[in-house]
């Protein structure tokens, strides 16, 4: 581990400025991610800035009846919240799939979003990797792809030593629930205070891999926003892993029906929480037959690129994701009817 400064301001004002004034500073929240990262050598900061009790850790109604997540608050806390639970159940799902109840315990809502890809290449410093190191290429096209991006890719095989070329997907439970309730993200920076859709906070590999999302050097998330829901709204979060617990997604889904509105956002399948805009156009006040569903989503999917690789690669994703979305809506479908 590279040796690095360690602050602990005084509030978070004072953590964003100190964040800014250094160009290869880090925040500190729950470390679940970044203390990982210092291990392996992934991270390598000058500067550690300790922000883990700067934010809020309460979850507060809202004037319009949503609610604000500060950035502190634990997932264990926001899944087991009443508010939560009874308002926006996709949400406390998704906490409750993501990881042990030790790592949930320590997690935090604004930290959660921000953790980086667990794709293997990413991890292991020997080999190239276009987001660790820009311009050195992209281990993982041709080799192990079986957890990797089918959507929002460069090309259906991406040139390996491309500087732009990355097919890691983004590993959040939390941010799939998050982008398919359109939630609203509190953002404090050097230049103030601006609010982020959910939808708009992570980003596409682009030209730049070793981007995540569309915050500035220096802005630091000090609260999420749940929107209010309609009266008689359902959600659900599905999750499909190679084991029953304690995996990261080969593919999840979090689905919202609120009234003739339906909202599908996807995990495991891109290097951002996915929102399965084509789809959800077509669903849009028709009725949710499997059938429907199956036409819509396979009209969201027709720009897949799958990755071929060792052990067979990731087609495979391609039709899971459409029997996911299909059975997570047939079971809201049904239960709105109960």
């Amino acid at each position: 581990m590279k040796p690095f400064a360690y602050a602990r301001p005084a509030d978070v004002a004072e953590a964003v400025r100190d964040v800014a004034a250094e160009p290869n500073a880090v925040f500190l929240a729950g470390g679940t991610n970044l203390v990982d990262h210092l291990k392996l050598g992934v991270a390598r900061p000058d500067l550690v800035v300790d922000v883990r009790t700067l934010t809020s850790r309460e979850v507060t109604d809202l004037p319009d009846g949503g609610l604000r997540l500060g950035a502190a608050s634990t997932n264990s806390e926001v899944a087991a919240d009443r508010r939560v639970l009874e308002r926006y159940p996709v949400l406390a799902q998704a906490l409750l799939a993501g990881a042990t109840g030790q790592l949930r315990n320590t997690a935090t809502t604004g930290g959660n979003p921000l953790q980086r890809t667990r794709c293997v290449y990413f991890q292991d410093v020997t080999t190239p990797c276009n987001k660790r190191e820009p311009g050195s290429g992209c281990t993982a096209v041709g080799g192990y792809t079986r957890y990797h991006a089918v959507l929002g890719t460069t090309s259906a095989l991406p040139d390996p030593t491309a500087a732009e070329t990355c097919i890691a997907t983004h590993p959040s439970d939390m941010a799939v629930a998050l982008a398919a309730l359109d939630a609203q993200v509190q953002v404090l920076g050097p230049r103030g205070e601006r609010t982020v859709p959910f939808t708009e906070l992570h980003r596409l590999p682009g030209d730049d891999p070793s981007r995540d999302t569309t915050l500035e050097h220096g802005e630091l998330i000090t609260a999420i926003d749940l929107p209010p829901l309609p009266a008689g709204t359902r959600s659900a979060y599905r999750k499909v892993r190679d084991r029953a617990s304690y995996a990261f997604a080969l593919v999840s889904v979090a689905a919202v029906i609120s009234g003739e509105d339906v909202r599908i956002a996807l995990g495991g399948v891109a290097h951002k929480p996915w929102r399965a805009t084509r789809a959800e156009e077509l669903l849009r006040g028709a009725e949710l037959t499997d059938a429907a569903v199956r036409t819509a989503m396979e009209a969201e999917l027709a720009a897949a690129q799958p990755q071929p690789g060792e052990g067979g690669g990731n087609g495979f994703k391609i039709p899971l994701v459409n029997r996911t979305v299909v059975a997570t809506l047939r079971a809201l479908t049904s239960e709105g009817q109960s």
